[in-house]
């Protein structure tokens, strides 16, 4: 911030020598390389205040508007994978000062937008779905471990060449497959409440919410 503030001061002392513009010139590029460099190391929102600190002093300028609004959807899609709507918005928002009516900004816009009303549907239908769907992405995560213990029981075959390793990756993936089987009917059971809700006629209720809790 000193440096900045050290910059303004040059560019107001050297306005009235008609060498303001020169100044100003050099603090937008100055700015435009910081933005390029904080990208490049992956930091958005470094890079978002270097180009907003250069459009400040030229609004116009195409290098620092094209990086806003490439950084800024870069935010906004971390934030929305995030589900954190509202601040997916603001971050577009800064975009849209700069670079309005911006096709990936307004597609982007859409696209939380229409989140925010889906997940409005199945908060209604389905209040605990988050912790169901959690439950479920552990289950699944358990899967891939039980799969990794029946590569690494075919590993040991490779050097004992002792059949009874087969005998248990065999066991190993009966059990697999069970697992595979009873989650792949929760699943079912999860996009079925999602969608309309828990039925309230008992004759075609699915299985309680509670059935729907991480295997043991």
């Amino acid at each position: 911030m000193r440096r900045f503030a050290l910059a303004v001061f040059a560019t107001a002392l050297l306005a009235t020598t008609g060498c303001a513009s020169g100044i100003s010139g050099w603090i937008v590029q100055t700015r435009n390389h910081q933005g390029d460099v904080a990208l490049e190391h992956g930091n958005s929102a470094d890079a978002s205040i270097a180009y907003q600190l250069a459009l400040r002093v030229d609004p116009a300028n195409t290098h620092a508007r094209a990086g806003l609004v490439g950084v800024q959807a870069r935010i906004a899609q971390v934030l929305f994978t995030a589900s954190k709507f509202d601040d997916a918005v603001k971050a577009l928002d800064v975009a849209n000062r700069y670079a309005p009516g911006d096709a990936r900004v307004e597609a982007l816009r859409s696209q939380v937008e229409q989140a925010e009303i889906k997940r409005d549907i199945v908060v209604s239908n389905y209040p605990s779905y988050r912790e169901t769907g959690a439950g479920l992405r552990r289950s699944f995560t358990q899967l891939r471990l039980q799969a990794d213990e029946i590569a690494t029981t075919l590993h040991r075959f490779d050097y004992t060449y002792d059949s009874s390793e087969l005998s248990q990756a065999i066991r190993q993936s009966y059990e697999l497959n069970s697992q595979v089987t009873r989650l792949t009917d929760r699943l079912l059971q999860y996009r079925q409440l999602v969608d309309s809700g828990v039925p309230e006629s008992s004759d075609s209720a699915i299985a309680p919410p509670a059935s729907l809790l991480p295997l043991p």
